[in-house]
Protein backbone atom coordinates (compact mmCIF):
# COMPACT_ATOMS: atom_id res chain seq x y z
CA UNK A 1 0.00 0.00 0.00
CA UNK A 2 2.88 2.46 0.58
CA UNK A 3 4.50 1.63 -2.84
CA UNK A 4 0.89 2.41 -4.09
CA UNK A 5 0.90 6.13 -2.49
CA UNK A 6 4.68 7.16 -3.41
CA UNK A 7 4.13 5.95 -6.83
CA UNK A 8 0.99 7.81 -7.36
CA UNK A 9 3.15 11.09 -7.70
CA UNK A 10 5.12 9.88 -10.07
CA UNK A 11 5.70 10.93 -13.76
CA UNK A 12 7.68 8.78 -15.93
CA UNK A 13 8.61 9.78 -19.48
CA UNK A 14 9.73 7.37 -21.96
CA UNK A 15 11.58 7.75 -25.48
CA UNK A 16 9.09 6.12 -27.82
CA UNK A 17 10.73 7.75 -30.80
CA UNK A 18 11.49 3.85 -32.41
CA UNK A 19 7.74 3.00 -32.16
CA UNK A 20 6.28 3.13 -35.72
CA UNK A 21 3.52 1.50 -37.83
CA UNK A 22 4.77 -1.40 -39.41
CA UNK A 23 8.17 -1.17 -38.85
CA UNK A 24 8.80 -2.14 -35.59
CA UNK A 25 12.59 -3.42 -35.49
CA UNK A 26 14.33 -4.73 -32.20
CA UNK A 27 14.24 -2.19 -30.10
CA UNK A 28 10.77 -0.97 -31.02
CA UNK A 29 9.26 -4.04 -30.00
CA UNK A 30 11.35 -3.91 -26.60
CA UNK A 31 9.61 -0.62 -26.23
CA UNK A 32 6.04 -1.75 -27.30
CA UNK A 33 5.38 -5.01 -25.07
CA UNK A 34 7.66 -3.58 -22.16
CA UNK A 35 5.18 -0.25 -21.86
CA UNK A 36 2.09 -2.01 -22.77
CA UNK A 37 2.47 -4.47 -19.90
CA UNK A 38 4.00 -1.93 -17.23
CA UNK A 39 0.96 0.89 -18.41
CA UNK A 40 -1.93 -1.68 -17.82
CA UNK A 41 -0.03 -3.04 -14.53
CA UNK A 42 0.76 0.67 -13.42
CA UNK A 43 -2.21 2.70 -14.17
CA UNK A 44 -1.19 4.94 -10.76
CA UNK A 45 1.89 6.22 -12.90
CA UNK A 46 1.36 8.85 -15.40
CA UNK A 47 3.20 7.45 -18.06
CA UNK A 48 4.72 10.10 -20.88
CA UNK A 49 5.29 8.75 -24.27
CA UNK A 50 8.14 11.26 -26.03
CA UNK A 51 8.24 10.61 -30.21
CA UNK A 52 9.89 13.09 -32.41
CA UNK A 53 7.30 12.35 -35.18
CA UNK A 54 3.22 12.48 -35.32
CA UNK A 55 2.35 9.03 -33.52
CA UNK A 56 0.12 6.34 -34.04
CA UNK A 57 -2.38 5.83 -31.65
CA UNK A 58 -2.58 2.17 -31.51
CA UNK A 59 0.51 2.89 -29.39
CA UNK A 60 -1.29 5.02 -26.86
CA UNK A 61 -2.24 1.65 -25.23
CA UNK A 62 -4.08 2.96 -21.90
CA UNK A 63 -5.95 5.90 -20.38
CA UNK A 64 -2.93 6.85 -18.55
CA UNK A 65 -0.22 7.68 -21.28
CA UNK A 66 0.12 10.50 -22.50
CA UNK A 67 1.87 11.41 -26.04
CA UNK A 68 3.85 14.60 -26.72
CA UNK A 69 6.24 15.49 -29.94
CA UNK A 70 9.17 16.44 -29.34
CA UNK A 71 11.42 18.85 -32.19
CA UNK A 72 13.14 17.92 -34.53
CA UNK A 73 12.30 14.35 -36.03
CA UNK A 74 15.77 12.09 -35.41
CA UNK A 75 17.01 10.91 -38.82
CA UNK A 76 20.78 12.00 -38.57
CA UNK A 77 23.59 11.86 -35.43
CA UNK A 78 23.28 15.64 -35.55
CA UNK A 79 19.75 15.75 -34.60
CA UNK A 80 20.23 12.57 -32.17
CA UNK A 81 22.24 15.26 -30.43
CA UNK A 82 19.77 18.05 -30.44
CA UNK A 83 16.45 16.15 -29.13
CA UNK A 84 18.37 14.18 -26.34
CA UNK A 85 20.60 17.26 -25.55
CA UNK A 86 18.68 20.09 -25.89
CA UNK A 87 15.11 19.69 -26.42
CA UNK A 88 14.47 16.46 -23.99
CA UNK A 89 16.03 17.52 -21.00
CA UNK A 90 13.79 21.03 -21.16
CA UNK A 91 10.89 19.01 -21.71
CA UNK A 92 11.45 17.03 -18.68
CA UNK A 93 12.50 19.66 -16.84
CA UNK A 94 9.53 21.08 -17.46
CA UNK A 95 7.04 18.70 -16.67
CA UNK A 96 9.22 17.68 -13.83
CA UNK A 97 9.49 14.29 -14.62
CA UNK A 98 10.62 11.99 -12.11
CA UNK A 99 12.41 9.43 -14.40
CA UNK A 100 12.91 8.75 -18.09
CA UNK A 101 13.17 5.64 -19.28
CA UNK A 102 15.59 5.26 -23.14
CA UNK A 103 15.01 2.23 -24.49
CA UNK A 104 17.60 2.64 -27.01
CA UNK A 105 20.68 4.02 -24.26
CA UNK A 106 20.51 7.53 -25.68
CA UNK A 107 20.08 10.02 -22.84
CA UNK A 108 20.56 13.43 -21.35
CA UNK A 109 23.68 14.32 -19.93
CA UNK A 110 22.73 17.05 -17.81
CA UNK A 111 19.69 18.44 -16.03
CA UNK A 112 17.80 17.03 -12.71
CA UNK A 113 15.66 14.36 -14.18
CA UNK A 114 17.52 10.67 -13.65
CA UNK A 115 17.70 7.98 -15.83
CA UNK A 116 17.51 4.87 -17.24
CA UNK A 117 19.70 3.74 -20.20
CA UNK A 118 18.68 0.52 -22.21
CA UNK A 119 21.62 -0.70 -24.12
CA UNK A 120 20.64 -3.56 -25.86
CA UNK A 121 24.43 -4.82 -26.78
CA UNK A 122 27.88 -3.27 -27.70
CA UNK A 123 28.36 -4.25 -31.12
CA UNK A 124 29.46 -1.03 -32.16
CA UNK A 125 32.72 -1.33 -30.01
CA UNK A 126 32.92 -4.18 -30.99
CA UNK A 127 32.82 -4.57 -34.57
CA UNK A 128 32.93 -0.83 -35.95
CA UNK A 129 32.87 -1.58 -39.41
CA UNK A 130 29.71 -2.95 -39.60
CA UNK A 131 28.07 0.42 -39.00
CA UNK A 132 27.54 3.57 -40.47
CA UNK A 133 30.34 5.56 -39.97
CA UNK A 134 29.04 8.76 -38.33
CA UNK A 135 26.10 7.11 -36.31
CA UNK A 136 29.05 4.01 -35.26
CA UNK A 137 31.96 7.35 -34.34
CA UNK A 138 28.32 8.81 -32.48
CA UNK A 139 27.56 5.82 -30.49
CA UNK A 140 31.54 5.10 -29.43
CA UNK A 141 31.70 8.14 -28.56
CA UNK A 142 28.27 8.63 -26.70
CA UNK A 143 27.23 5.70 -25.27
CA UNK A 144 30.12 5.23 -22.25
CA UNK A 145 29.05 8.72 -21.36
CA UNK A 146 25.22 7.49 -21.35
CA UNK A 147 26.16 4.49 -19.44
CA UNK A 148 28.09 6.48 -16.54
CA UNK A 149 25.44 9.27 -16.15
CA UNK A 150 22.14 6.80 -16.28
CA UNK A 151 20.99 6.14 -12.61
CA UNK A 152 20.65 2.59 -14.11
CA UNK A 153 21.86 0.38 -16.90
CA UNK A 154 19.08 -2.00 -18.68
CA UNK A 155 20.20 -4.87 -20.85
CA UNK A 156 18.72 -7.59 -22.38
CA UNK A 157 21.14 -10.70 -22.10
CA UNK A 158 23.41 -11.80 -19.10
CA UNK A 159 26.09 -12.01 -21.84
CA UNK A 160 25.35 -8.00 -22.37
CA UNK A 161 25.33 -7.37 -18.91
CA UNK A 162 28.95 -8.67 -18.08
CA UNK A 163 30.19 -7.51 -21.23
CA UNK A 164 29.13 -3.52 -20.47
CA UNK A 165 30.44 -4.29 -17.03
CA UNK A 166 34.32 -5.10 -18.20
CA UNK A 167 34.03 -2.60 -21.61
CA UNK A 168 32.31 0.26 -19.49
CA UNK A 169 33.72 -0.34 -16.04
CA UNK A 170 30.40 0.31 -14.18
CA UNK A 171 29.59 -1.11 -11.00
CA UNK A 172 27.75 -4.59 -11.17
CA UNK A 173 24.60 -3.54 -9.04
CA UNK A 174 23.84 -0.42 -11.69
CA UNK A 175 23.17 -2.77 -14.34
CA UNK A 176 19.92 -5.25 -14.63
CA UNK A 177 18.73 -7.35 -17.31
CA UNK A 178 15.28 -7.32 -18.72
CA UNK A 179 15.30 -10.22 -21.22
CA UNK A 180 14.07 -9.58 -24.80
CA UNK A 181 10.60 -12.56 -25.41
CA UNK A 182 8.71 -12.59 -28.46
CA UNK A 183 5.48 -11.57 -30.02
CA UNK A 184 2.81 -13.18 -29.22
CA UNK A 185 1.47 -14.07 -32.90
CA UNK A 186 3.64 -16.89 -32.75
CA UNK A 187 1.76 -18.81 -30.00
CA UNK A 188 -1.49 -18.16 -32.51
CA UNK A 189 -2.80 -21.07 -35.29
CA UNK A 190 -0.43 -20.27 -38.76
CA UNK A 191 -2.56 -18.60 -41.22
CA UNK A 192 -1.06 -20.88 -44.03
CA UNK A 193 -0.45 -24.19 -44.04
CA UNK A 194 3.40 -25.73 -44.92
CA UNK A 195 2.22 -26.63 -48.39
CA UNK A 196 0.71 -22.87 -48.84
CA UNK A 197 3.69 -21.23 -47.67
CA UNK A 198 6.24 -23.46 -49.93
CA UNK A 199 4.05 -22.40 -52.97
CA UNK A 200 3.90 -18.67 -52.23
CA UNK A 201 7.79 -18.55 -50.88
CA UNK A 202 10.13 -21.43 -52.05
CA UNK A 203 8.57 -22.62 -55.49
CA UNK A 204 7.02 -25.43 -53.60
CA UNK A 205 10.11 -26.67 -51.71
CA UNK A 206 10.68 -27.29 -48.17
CA UNK A 207 13.70 -24.51 -46.75
CA UNK A 208 15.91 -23.40 -44.06
CA UNK A 209 15.00 -19.93 -43.10
CA UNK A 210 16.96 -16.78 -42.19
CA UNK A 211 15.06 -14.01 -39.93
CA UNK A 212 16.17 -10.11 -39.57
CA UNK A 213 17.51 -7.52 -40.90
CA UNK A 214 20.33 -8.08 -43.93
CA UNK A 215 23.26 -6.47 -42.68
CA UNK A 216 27.36 -7.27 -41.85
CA UNK A 217 26.43 -8.09 -38.57
CA UNK A 218 24.01 -11.12 -39.47
CA UNK A 219 26.73 -12.53 -41.28
CA UNK A 220 24.65 -13.52 -44.18
CA UNK A 221 28.14 -14.38 -46.43
CA UNK A 222 28.61 -17.22 -44.00
CA UNK A 223 25.32 -18.03 -43.91
CA UNK A 224 25.17 -18.48 -47.95
CA UNK A 225 28.99 -20.06 -47.64
CA UNK A 226 27.23 -22.85 -45.24
CA UNK A 227 24.35 -23.08 -48.10
CA UNK A 228 26.46 -24.11 -50.27
CA UNK A 229 28.49 -26.58 -48.91
CA UNK A 230 25.06 -28.29 -47.77
CA UNK A 231 23.75 -27.93 -51.35
CA UNK A 232 27.42 -29.24 -52.39
CA UNK A 233 27.36 -32.50 -49.91
CA UNK A 234 24.05 -33.57 -51.30
CA UNK A 235 20.93 -31.47 -49.67
CA UNK A 236 18.11 -30.53 -51.16
CA UNK A 237 16.27 -27.92 -48.63
CA UNK A 238 16.26 -24.36 -50.49
CA UNK A 239 17.32 -21.05 -48.29
CA UNK A 240 14.24 -18.42 -47.45
CA UNK A 241 15.73 -14.88 -46.28
CA UNK A 242 12.97 -12.53 -44.17
CA UNK A 243 14.23 -9.52 -43.77
CA UNK A 244 14.83 -5.82 -44.91
CA UNK A 245 18.12 -4.59 -46.12
CA UNK A 246 19.41 -2.36 -43.92
CA UNK A 247 23.08 -2.38 -44.62
CA UNK A 248 23.44 -4.32 -48.07
CA UNK A 249 27.09 -4.44 -48.72
CA UNK A 250 29.42 -5.08 -51.79
CA UNK A 251 30.28 -7.74 -50.35
CA UNK A 252 27.16 -9.72 -49.57
CA UNK A 253 26.56 -8.92 -53.18
CA UNK A 254 28.94 -10.80 -55.00
CA UNK A 255 28.60 -14.03 -52.47
CA UNK A 256 24.79 -13.91 -53.59
CA UNK A 257 25.61 -13.22 -57.34
CA UNK A 258 28.44 -15.84 -57.48
CA UNK A 259 26.12 -18.65 -55.74
CA UNK A 260 26.30 -21.92 -57.40
CA UNK A 261 22.45 -22.15 -55.90
CA UNK A 262 21.61 -18.58 -56.21
CA UNK A 263 17.77 -19.91 -57.97
CA UNK A 264 17.25 -21.82 -54.83
CA UNK A 265 17.54 -18.77 -52.46
CA UNK A 266 14.48 -16.46 -52.16
CA UNK A 267 14.06 -13.27 -50.65
CA UNK A 268 10.89 -12.07 -48.72
CA UNK A 269 11.52 -8.68 -47.80
CA UNK A 270 9.71 -7.79 -44.68
CA UNK A 271 6.78 -9.67 -43.85
CA UNK A 272 3.78 -8.28 -41.72
CA UNK A 273 2.98 -9.99 -38.07
CA UNK A 274 -0.13 -11.69 -39.72
CA UNK A 275 2.00 -13.79 -42.54
CA UNK A 276 5.56 -14.41 -40.71
CA UNK A 277 4.43 -17.00 -38.04
CA UNK A 278 3.01 -19.19 -40.63
CA UNK A 279 6.43 -18.93 -42.73
CA UNK A 280 8.52 -19.78 -39.88
CA UNK A 281 6.56 -22.69 -38.31
CA UNK A 282 6.86 -23.77 -42.28
CA UNK A 283 10.55 -24.28 -42.07
CA UNK A 284 13.00 -27.46 -41.52
CA UNK A 285 15.24 -25.13 -39.04
CA UNK A 286 16.18 -21.25 -38.51
CA UNK A 287 19.64 -20.38 -39.19
CA UNK A 288 21.02 -17.29 -37.14
CA UNK A 289 24.81 -17.71 -37.23
CA UNK A 290 25.37 -13.97 -36.78
CA UNK A 291 29.14 -13.17 -35.44
CA UNK A 292 27.45 -10.73 -32.74
CA UNK A 293 23.83 -10.59 -30.98
CA UNK A 294 23.12 -9.05 -27.78
CA UNK A 295 20.19 -11.56 -27.55
CA UNK A 296 18.57 -13.11 -30.45
CA UNK A 297 14.78 -12.30 -30.55
CA UNK A 298 14.21 -15.05 -33.90
CA UNK A 299 15.75 -18.35 -31.65
CA UNK A 300 12.70 -17.71 -29.38
CA UNK A 301 10.28 -16.97 -32.45
CA UNK A 302 11.46 -20.35 -33.91
CA UNK A 303 10.80 -22.65 -30.68
CA UNK A 304 7.26 -20.59 -30.07
CA UNK A 305 6.66 -21.73 -33.45
CA UNK A 306 7.92 -25.79 -32.95
CA UNK A 307 11.05 -24.87 -35.09
CA UNK A 308 14.75 -26.16 -33.84
CA UNK A 309 17.56 -23.45 -34.08
CA UNK A 310 21.07 -23.46 -35.83
CA UNK A 311 22.69 -20.83 -33.62
CA UNK A 312 26.34 -19.26 -33.55
CA UNK A 313 28.52 -20.37 -30.60
CA UNK A 314 29.02 -17.24 -29.63
CA UNK A 315 27.79 -14.07 -27.54
CA UNK A 316 23.99 -14.38 -26.50
CA UNK A 317 23.25 -16.79 -28.64
CA UNK A 318 24.02 -20.42 -26.46
CA UNK A 319 22.72 -18.60 -23.47
CA UNK A 320 18.98 -17.58 -25.33
CA UNK A 321 18.87 -20.70 -27.21
CA UNK A 322 19.69 -23.42 -24.50
CA UNK A 323 19.88 -26.83 -25.26
CA UNK A 324 17.28 -26.48 -28.23
CA UNK A 325 20.33 -25.40 -30.15
CA UNK A 326 22.98 -26.23 -32.55
CA UNK A 327 25.86 -24.76 -32.39
CA UNK A 328 28.10 -23.61 -34.79
CA UNK A 329 31.31 -21.69 -35.35
CA UNK A 330 29.85 -18.57 -37.48
CA UNK A 331 33.62 -18.18 -38.98
CA UNK A 332 33.55 -22.21 -40.59
CA UNK A 333 31.06 -22.32 -43.61
CA UNK A 334 31.71 -26.31 -42.92
CA UNK A 335 30.42 -26.28 -39.64
CA UNK A 336 27.50 -24.52 -40.43
CA UNK A 337 26.19 -26.72 -43.91
CA UNK A 338 27.25 -30.10 -41.80
CA UNK A 339 24.75 -28.39 -38.60
CA UNK A 340 22.33 -27.88 -42.12
CA UNK A 341 22.70 -31.86 -42.73
CA UNK A 342 22.20 -32.68 -39.19
CA UNK A 343 18.75 -31.40 -39.61
CA UNK A 344 17.98 -34.11 -41.81
CA UNK A 345 17.80 -36.22 -39.13
CA UNK A 346 13.60 -36.08 -37.93
CA UNK A 347 14.80 -37.45 -34.96
CA UNK A 348 17.39 -34.88 -33.95
CA UNK A 349 14.54 -32.26 -34.94
CA UNK A 350 12.13 -34.23 -33.07
CA UNK A 351 14.58 -33.70 -29.63
CA UNK A 352 15.65 -30.05 -30.44
CA UNK A 353 11.96 -28.81 -31.12
CA UNK A 354 10.81 -30.25 -27.55
CA UNK A 355 14.04 -28.72 -25.78
CA UNK A 356 13.34 -25.74 -27.83
CA UNK A 357 9.91 -25.36 -26.64
CA UNK A 358 11.04 -25.91 -23.00
CA UNK A 359 13.46 -22.62 -23.28
CA UNK A 360 10.75 -20.86 -24.44
CA UNK A 361 8.61 -21.48 -21.66
CA UNK A 362 11.87 -18.67 -19.87
CA UNK A 363 10.68 -16.03 -21.62
CA UNK A 364 7.68 -13.63 -21.76
CA UNK A 365 7.28 -9.61 -22.23
CA UNK A 366 5.31 -10.15 -18.56
CA UNK A 367 7.84 -11.42 -17.23
CA UNK A 368 10.35 -8.64 -18.20
CA UNK A 369 8.03 -5.81 -17.69
CA UNK A 370 8.51 -6.79 -14.27
CA UNK A 371 12.06 -7.08 -14.37
CA UNK A 372 11.99 -3.44 -15.80
CA UNK A 373 9.58 -2.64 -13.00
CA UNK A 374 12.09 -3.55 -10.22
CA UNK A 375 14.60 -1.13 -12.08
CA UNK A 376 11.91 1.31 -12.11
CA UNK A 377 12.06 0.86 -8.70
CA UNK A 378 15.45 1.25 -7.93
CA UNK A 379 15.86 4.12 -9.84
CA UNK A 380 13.11 6.16 -7.73
CA UNK A 381 15.13 4.82 -4.24
CA UNK A 382 17.16 7.38 -2.97
CA UNK A 383 20.23 4.80 -3.10
CA UNK A 384 19.30 3.48 -6.34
Amino acid sequence: MKERLYLCQVKIAVNTRLLLKDRLEGIGRFTAHIFEELSAKHPEVEWIFVFDRPWDESFIYNGNIRAVKIFPPTRHPLLWHWWFQWSLPRFLAKEKVDLFISPDGMIPLWGKCPSIAVIHDLNYEHQPKNLDLIAGNYMRYFYPKFAARAKRVVTVSDFCRQDLINTYHLASQKVDVVANSYSPVFNQPPALSKVEVQKQYSNGHSFFIYLGALNPRKNLEGLLAGYQHYRQSGGQHHLLIVGERMLWTQSIEKAFANHAFQKDIHFTGRLKDERLPAVVAAAQALCLVSHFEGFGIPILEAYASGVPVICANNTAMPEVAGAGGLLVNSRDARSIGEAMHDMESEELRSKLILEGQKQVQKYSWEHSARAMWLSIQKSLSADG
